[in-house]
């Protein structure tokens, strides 16, 4: 069981790695929303979106291969730059306790070069963990193939992976959400997956857990499901633990999970009450036998008076999850948006149907500063 821990605990060393564009994408986002003792390294064979990169690291891969240009969707070219630069990714996780590796599936260099980075970083010990994207219906078959194929190889490399298909954000946004708001609400849900983990382990808070426990639950954990689940009023940790467990983002019970973890997030006026009916509701919903680790931290970036949980549940059989972890369920409720910047979850069917005739032509329709951030 987790126990209250002092400020002087001595924390384990975490490091956020965005692979290609979307993964660049994402640690941007993490590094504006001020996310909190990480290190974070973008590593690219775009030159150009290289340089935008807010991370300290920057690592320029496939020099030789792609001559600063980006891998065109071929993910054995994203492999091959990943591998030539393999010593100077190597070299820049070491000491890393925990790896967090997050890309956009279905491009090139993301997808192609996450499995080299994570092989990299187990091979140094680090937990490692992959948190990815799956691209939008209309992005086309061929994506799709890429992305999956990809998933696979990078299944079979890191501890856990977190797979958020796109897809399932439609259930999130209303029909109104402009199109550059959606792109980037997979950036918002992929910083709630790290910060989720890490600030149980970084923040001092009101209840802490060791990184031990954190590796308990996550090391070899295989694929790994995601919830998030908001709550404000007088009922809002009960609201908000409904929310985590019935959350868009997981399309199966969590029952068959053999870890959960779980963060509550709150402002200053968040009790120990709360906590305790949140963990409750979380609790009575998964395996008696499974290993639960949960935190609390106090956190002044949430609007006053809400309350954030997110819940990761993994350690699934292999038949388990299979492949209704990444498609899109119509029948989960919509009534509760984990990201408060797109508040009006009103309908389920705003998924694009995929039209074989025209994937590939509504793609194309896309500005290309747009597609970019999908390699």
């Amino acid at each position: 069981m987790p126990h209250i821990k002092p400020d002087i605990e001595s924390f384990a060393r975490i490091k956020v790695v965005g692979v290609g564009g979307s993964g660049a994408n994402a640690v941007n986002h993490m590094i504006r929303s001020k996310v909190r003792g990480v290190e974070f390294i973008a590593i690219n064979t775009d030159a150009q979106d290289l340089h935008q990169s807010l991370a300290h690291k920057k690592i320029r891969i496939g020099k030789g291969i792609t001559r600063g240009l980006g891998t065109g969707m071929n993910p054995e070219l994203g492999k091959q730059a990943a591998e030539e630069t393999k010593d100077e990714i190597h070299e820049a996780l070491k000491g890393a306790d925990m790896v967090f590796i997050t890309c956009g599936m279905g491009g090139g260099t993301g997808t192609g070069g996450a499995a080299v980075v994570a092989n990299a970083a187990k091979a140094q010990g680090a937990l490692t963990i992959g948190v990815v994207t799956k691209p939008f219906a209309f992005e086309g078959l061929e994506r799709a193939r890429i992305a999956e194929n990809g998933l696979i190889k990078l299944r079979e490399a890191v501890d856990a992976l977190i797979v958020i298909p796109n897809d399932k954000l439609l259930s999130m946004v209303s029909k109104e959400t402009p199109f550059l708001s959606a792109f980037a609400m997979c950036d918002e849900i992929l910083r709630h997956a790290v910060e989720g983990i890490s600030d149980l382990i970084t923040v001092p808070g009101i209840i802490n857990v060791d990184f031990a426990d954190v590796r308990a639950v996550m090391q070899s954990a295989g694929s790994a499901l995601m919830g998030i689940g908001m709550g404000r009023g007088e009922a809002r940790a009960e609201e908000a633990a409904q929310a985590a467990i019935s959350s868009p983002l997981l399309d199966i019970s969590i029952n068959g999970a053999r870890g959960v973890l779980f963060a509550i997030s709150g402002g200053p006026d968040l009790t120990m009450w709360e906590i305790n009916e949140a963990a409750k509701i979380i609790t009575a919903s998964i395996d008696p036998d499974a290993r639960i680790i949960f935190g609390a931290i106090q956190d002044d970036r949430l609007k006053k008076g809400d309350i954030k949980i997110t819940v990761i549940a993994s350690g699934f059989p292999d038949d388990h999850i299979g492949k209704s972890a990444t498609l899109f369920s119509p029948a989960i409720a919509q009534k509760n948006s984990p990201v408060s910047a797109n508040p009006a979850g009103k309908s389920a069917n705003t998924q694009p149907q995929n039209k074989n005739a025209s994937d590939e032509s509504e793609w194309d329709s896309i500005p290309a500063f747009i597609r970019r951030q999908r390699k």
